[in-house]
């Protein structure tokens, strides 16, 4: 009895170190989709932020921001997010020589947070100059 005893506690102890959780970034965005409206294609360039905040316990690292199309551009920040801290990928959509009308753009964020992968979206109608 003592030896199974002892055997327990010897793996229990050992065992625990293991269940401990790693520190892990978490992100959290404000919002995920941006609505720009109706805008006059002579003005076609929109901009908008997405804020986000590093919800973890470890750095967050944005490893990549890629559009769906050409015509928008995601500009994130190259340096790790502290636990707690905020940051903003800044996202551009120039429909200049694009038809006018609806449209949606899919902005895929890559990080190494628990939630590896996050999708934004911009949306709006461009209409023609009158």
């Amino acid at each position: 009895m003592k030896r199974f005893l002892s055997f327990s506690l010897m793996s229990l102890i050992m065992i625990l170190p293991l269940m401990a959780e790693e520190p892990k970034a978490e992100i959290k965005f404000d919002k995920v989709i941006h609505n720009f409206g109706k805008f006059d294609e002579a003005n076609a360039i929109m901009t908008c932020s997405f804020t986000f905040t590093n919800t973890g316990n470890a750095p967050l690292i944005v490893t990549q921001c890629v559009a769906s199309c050409g015509c928008t551009v995601p500009i994130y920040p190259d340096k790790p997010i502290a636990p707690g801290k905020k940051g903003v990928i800044k996202v551009t959509y120039n429909g200049k020589g694009r038809m006018t009308g609806q449209f949606k753009k899919i902005i895929t964020v890559m990080t190494n947070a628990k939630t590896k992968l996050t999708r934004l979206c911009v949306e709006g109608e461009m209409v023609e100059t009158k």
